[in-house]
């Protein structure tokens, strides 16, 4: 009995170490010299992302309604693992469309994180892509901070080739993910904006209503992912 007692403290324990590393992923933090850099690395590994669900065939319903998205949310990577606990955290970009036109504003950055608990044993790293339907979305994510379902619904993405109906959500939710749970749950999670890397992409302090709204800043290496982007609305 304390052997099996003692093993499970233990697994409990490498749990505990793996939910700090992957939340302080995700936690804001004081802009550094390096976090021009890792904007910059997330911005291309959102593009990557983008590209992986466009060619994946199982999500024919993301292609066939991204003309009706008012934005993105594009996670590269969100880190989820359980022992008893569970906890995600990530951060990647919001990208928003002008106007219902082809052209998409450079990115501003947001960390997603969660915890639930329940039994699940396991880990998970996933891609996630989120549509942003409606203005009500739209606008829900220029404050600081968003409960996702409260005030702003959340669904689960059709899957599979050939996927037809409407989903009726504020936000529809998309993740690939390799590891032992079925699917990531973002129902409850909080958007947060990450400040320091907005701030260090831009070279100064910035809101999300500067990068997404007025556009009234730029940033060269986000070019690739609009074109991106652009490209997958034709």
């Amino acid at each position: 009995m304390k052997r099996r007692v003692r093993g499970t403290m233990m697994r409990v324990l490498a749990f505990v170490v793996f939910l700090a590393t992957a939340l302080a992923i995700a936690a804001p933090g004081p802009a550094s010299a390096s976090d021009a850099t890792e904007a910059q690395g997330i911005v291309d590994r959102a593009k990557a992302t983008f590209n992986d669900f466009m060619a994946d065939g199982n999500f024919s319903w993301l292609h066939d309604h991204l003309r009706k998205a008012k934005g993105l949310l594009i996670y590269p990577q969100v880190i989820k693992g359980g022992f008893f606990i569970g906890g995600a955290g990530g951060t990647g970009v919001l990208v928003v469309r002008k106007d219902d036109s082809d052209d998409w504003s450079d990115p501003a950055f947001y960390t997603v994180g969660s915890v639930t608990f329940g039994l699940q044993i396991g880990g998970e790293a996933s891609e996630v892509i989120m549509m942003v339907m409606n203005d009500k979305a739209v606008n829900s994510l220029l404050s600081s901070s968003l409960k996702l379902g409260a005030g702003a619904s959340i669904a689960l993405g059709p899957i599979g080739a050939g996927a037809k109906g409407e989903v009726p959500a504020d936000f529809i939710a998309f993740s690939r993910t390799k590891g032992l749970y079925a699917g990531l749950n973002l129902e409850g999670s909080l958007v947060e904006v990450r400040d320091s890397l907005n701030r260090a992409y831009y070279g100064k302090e910035v809101t999300p209503v500067d990068i997404v709204v007025k556009r009234s800043v730029s940033n060269p290496g986000a070019e690739n992912l609009r074109a991106a982007l652009k490209k997958a609305l034709k």
